[in-house]
C-alpha cells in the first residue's frame, strides 16, 4: 500500500533504503528517545529493515520528489502492539530524521495513516505513547487529536535495557470523525 499527502509518500520499506535509514537512525537524538538504539552501520540498518520495518502496515516517510526515506510510521494492530489492546485497535508509532523536525511532516503522516486505519482497515481506536522528555512526540499527538489516557511508570524497555515512564494517549474513530471528517 502507498499512501500520499500533500508533501509526503508513505510507502513500504525496501532494503535499498538502508543508507538513508542509517543516515538518520545513527543520530543519538532520534532512536533513544523513541525507544530504540542508534543504528551502528548501514548493514545494521539493512537488517532492521528486514526484521522490523518490513512488517505489515509499516511505512517509510518520503518527501515527494525526493525518493529518500527520511523517517518511519506504522500501525501495530491488535496483539502486534506493545500495549494490551483489542484486535480492532492499533498502536501508531513514528519518527523522522532531525533535519525534518519542526516542519509538520510527522503530524501530516499521522493524520493520513489515521484516515487509512479508520476508513479502510476498520480500526475503532488508535493508541500512541511517548516517553518522559519526548515533548516533540507529545506535541504531535496533541495536534492529531489524541487524548491522554494513562501513564505507565517503571516500565521495562528491553530494546534499551532500561526502565521508562510512558504516557499513553488514544483517539477513537468517533472522536476522529468529529474532529477531522
Amino acid at each position: 500500500m502507498i499512501l500520499e499527502t500533500e508533501r509526503l509518500i508513505l510507502r513500504p520499506w525496501s532494503e535499498s533504503d538502508a543508507e538513508s535509514l542509517y543516515e538518520f537512525a545513527k543520530d543519538l537524538r532520534v532512536g533513544p528517545i523513541a525507544g530504540w538504539p542508534v543504528h551502528t552501520s548501514v548493514e545494521n540498518s539493512r537488517q532492521i529493515i528486514k526484521d522490523v520495518l518490513s512488517a505489515d502496515e509499516i511505512y517509510a516517510i518520503v518527501q515527494k520528489g525526493e525518493g529518500k526515506a527520511i523517517g518511519s510510521i506504522g500501525l501495530m494492530i491488535g496483539d502486534k502492539s506493545n500495549l494490551d489492546i483489542g484486535y480492532d485497535e492499533a498502536e501508531i508509532g513514528y519518527w523522522i530524521g532531525v533535519p525534518y523536525w519542526g516542519k509538520g511532516m510527522v503530524p501530516e503522516a499521522v493524520e493520513r495513516l489515521m484516515k487509512y486505519a479508520f476508513e479502510k482497515i476498520g480500526i475503532l481506536k488508535i493508541w500512541c505513547g511517548y516517553f518522559d522528555g519526548n515533548q516533540k512526540s507529545k506535541r504531535v499527538q496533541e495536534k492529531c487529536g489524541f487524548k491522554y489516557h494513562h501513564t505507565e511508570s517503571n516500565k521495562e524497555w528491553p530494546l534499551m535495557q532500561d526502565t521508562r515512564t510512558e504516557h499513553i494517549t488514544c483517539i477513537t474513530k468517533e472522536q476522529w470523525l468529529d474532529e477531522w471528517a
